[in-house]
C-alpha cells in the first residue's frame, strides 16, 4: 500500500459539487455536449484524488464511473420516496436541488460506495463534508436501503454499524448511536437495526447494536429507545401539558432568561 496522501478538503467539495451536477444535469441545464465535458473532466480530477489513497485508484476511477446509472438510479428512488412523503414538495427537480436530506442521502451514497471498493479516509471526507453543509450526520460503513427519506434532517445521527431497512422515514433530530462510546468496542455492532417501513419521527433516539426496531413499526418524537420493539409497534411519548387562567394561576414561576 502507497503511503496516504489525504486529499485537499476544497478540491473534495468541488469534485463533489460537480458529481452532483454531473448526476443530475437538469439542476444546471446543462446540454449534452457539456455532460461528456465535465465527466471527462471529473474523471481526472477522481483520478487524481484517489492516486493517493489506493495503488489500484486508475481500475477504481473506472469502477466508480461504470457504477454512474446504477447509483443514480439508487438516488432517483431516494428522491422519489422523498417526494411522495413530503406534502411540501411539489415536484422532483426540487427535491434534487433543494432539499438537504437528499443532498446527505446522495453524500452518503458515493461515500458507501468508496467503504466497498475498500477506499480508505475519502468516504469520511465526503459525509463530513455532507455534514458540516446539511447538519446531517451519516457515517458511510452504515447500511441504508432504499428508498430512504430524510425530511428537514437537521441533527440526524446514523452511526456506523447502524442498519437500515427499505421505505424508512426519518425526521429532524433523530439519533440512531450507541450505548457506550468503549473503544474497545470499535469492531462490534453498536447501532441499532431498523427494519422496514419504519418511521422516526423528529427528536426520537434510538441506541445500542441489539436494539431492533421491527418493520412498518412508528416512533413517535422525542422517544428515548434501548430496546427491541415488535412489528406494527407505535411508540410514542407523552408529557403532560396543563392550561390554566392566568388570573387565577398561584404557583411562582421562576424563569430565568
Amino acid at each position: 500500500m502507497i503511503d496516504l496522501t489525504l486529499p485537499n478538503q476544497r478540491t473534495i467539495e468541488k469534485t463533489i459539487k460537480s458529481l452532483f451536477d454531473q448526476f443530475f444535469p437538469a439542476t444546471h441545464s446543462f446540454t449534452d455536449s457539456e455532460i461528456e465535458c465535465n465527466r471527462i473532466i471529473l474523471q481526472k480530477q477522481v483520478g487524481e484524488i484517489l492516486s493517493g489513497l489506493t495503488d489500484n485508484h486508475e481500475e477504481l476511477t473506472l469502477q466508480f464511473f461504470n457504477h454512474h446509472e446504477e447509483i443514480k438510479n439508487v438516488l432517483l428512488e431516494d428522491a422519489g420516496f422523498i417526494l411522495e412523503s413530503d406534502p411540501a414538495a411539489t415536484r422532483l427537480i426540487e427535491v434534487i436541488a433543494v432539499y438537504p436530506g437528499f443532498f446527505a442521502i446522495f453524500c452518503y451514497r458515493l461515500a458507501h460506495f468508496l467503504t466497498q471498493c475498500q477506499v480508505p479516509l475519502l468516504p469520511r471526507m465526503i459525509t463530513e463534508y455532507a455534514h458540516r453543509v446539511t447538519g446531517i450526520d451519516i457515517h458511510p460503513l452504515a447500511k441504508i436501503g432504499i428508498p430512504f427519506s430524510i425530511d428537514h434532517g437537521t441533527g440526524i445521527v446514523i452511526g456506523e454499524t447502524a442498519i437500515i431497512g427499505n421505505y424508512v422515514k426519518l425526521y429532524q433530530g433523530v439519533t440512531l448511536g450507541a450505548l457506550s462510546v468503549d473503544k474497545s468496542k470499535a469492531s462490534k455492532k453498536r447501532h441499532p437495526t431498523i427494519e422496514d417501513n419504519v418511521i422516526l419521527y423528529a427528536g426520537c433516539t434510538i441506541l445500542g447494536g441489539e436494539t431492533v426496531v421491527g418493520r412498518n413499526s412508528i416512533i413517535g418524537g422525542n422517544v428515548w429507545l434501548t430496546e427491541s420493539i415488535a412489528p406494527f409497534s407505535v411508540v410514542y411519548h407523552k408529557s403532560e401539558i396543563t392550561v390554566r387562567n392566568q388570573n387565577d394561576f398561584q404557583e411562582p414561576l421562576n424563569f430565568i432568561i
